[in-house]
């Protein structure tokens, strides 16, 4: 048992889990991390925990238990089904991510009352929040501000935007009809991701995927068929801005955020830009396109571009990659590497 101010991750065993655990514990090796997954944690991240537990969100028992040992004051809510499982599997979906992140938050207001004083609560949200309805009003919006458009096409975006408001209410509005005041007890934030390109995981078949599928490819000698239009444009980020955008939002006093939901951006090339980039450092790639049109209509209901000004206002969103350095300095040299080793 430890009554020390203590972290709390779910999904822990993924590389923003990783990279979470691994800052944490060196700027504050004093405070215990506990992290929660269906999924054993990589060796590496074990020995920097405290307790890893296996198990599911969904079990209320398991988190009552956690809840009885530890004094959470810190909780990265990572876990999900994400979009394109989701997609197959709503109702799992459903379960997963807005019935398991109900129950974190309610872990999270237990903990505040429990020792009085707020939970902080990160919670990744995702452009799947937003729904364009036609390439005209996308290419019109320029770039988008977290309250517009918010009618997402997908079951992972609606659960991620039901979670945003969910969040809200426990933070601000909880109970509100009770005799004394039961909000404030979670201190919810949350950064809608941009498509997230990282040189340490290899795509997984995701909705954003197409730009590292591409490096990918290119880099172990297989041909490629991009599933969007050369000229299909969304936001994306390199996977270290993204990590330092959560300690930048986690770090900031509470008092500066203006909002619970964050837009964060770094970079927004079209498709035809990010194969002319990958081309370049892979001359002999072999690349075509291959409209997968279901998929091509969920990307152009994202935003071309985010607005993420907010974020940069209040807390200082400053990402180091911009398009150019995300692939030339940190994506393809990384890659390059892997595969010579391979």
């Amino acid at each position: 048992m430890s009554r020390k101010p203590s972290v709390l991750i779910t999904g822990a065993s993924g590389e923003i889990g990783h990279a979470l655990i691994s800052r944490l514990s060196h700027s504050d090796p004093d405070r215990p991390i506990v992290t929660l997954d269906l999924n054993p944690l990589p060796p590496e991240s074990a020995k920097l925990v405290k307790q890893a537990v296996n198990g599911s969100i969904l079990d209320p028992a398991l988190l009552d238990g956690i809840l009885a040992q530890y004094e959470v004051d810190h909780v990265y809510h990572l876990a999900a089904l994400l979009s394109t499982r989701s997609e197959f599997s709503p109702a799992l979906a459903h379960k997963v991510n807005v019935e398991g992140t109900l129950n974190l938050l309610e872990f999270a207001q237990k903990q505040g009352e429990s020792h009085g004083r707020p939970v902080a609560f990160f919670y990744p949200s995702s452009i799947a929040a937003f729904g364009l309805p036609s390439l005209d009003i996308k290419g019109q919006a320029g770039q988008v501000k977290e309250d517009d458009y918010n009618v997402p096409t997908t079951m992972y975006g609606a659960n991620k935007l039901y979670c945003e408001h969910l969040g809200r209410y426990y933070s601000r509005h909880y109970k509100q009809l009770a005799a004394e005041t039961m909000s404030g007890k979670v201190d919810f934030r949350c950064i809608r991701f941009p498509g997230l390109i990282s040189a340490e995981t290899v795509p997984s078949g995701g909705t954003s995927d197409y730009a590292p599928e591409m490096i990918h490819a290119a880099a172990s000698g297989q041909p490629y068929a991009c599933f969007v239009r050369p000229d299909t444009r969304i936001p994306f980020m390199a996977m270290p801005d993204a990590v330092d955008a959560i300690f930048r939002l986690m770090d900031a006093p509470r008092a500066r955020l203006s909002r619970t939901v964050y837009n964060i951006g770094a970079f927004a090339p079209s498709a035809a830009e990010i194969a002319t980039v990958v081309h370049a450092a892979f001359p002999k790639a072999e690349m075509s396109t291959k409209v997968d049109e279901k998929r091509q209509g969920i990307v152009d209901s994202w935003p071309a571009d985010v607005d993420d000004s907010a974020a940069r206002n209040d807390w200082g969103h400053n990402p180091k990659y911009g398009f150019a350095p995300a692939f030339g300095e940190y994506l393809i040299p990384s890659i390059k590497k892997r595969y010579a080793g391979a």
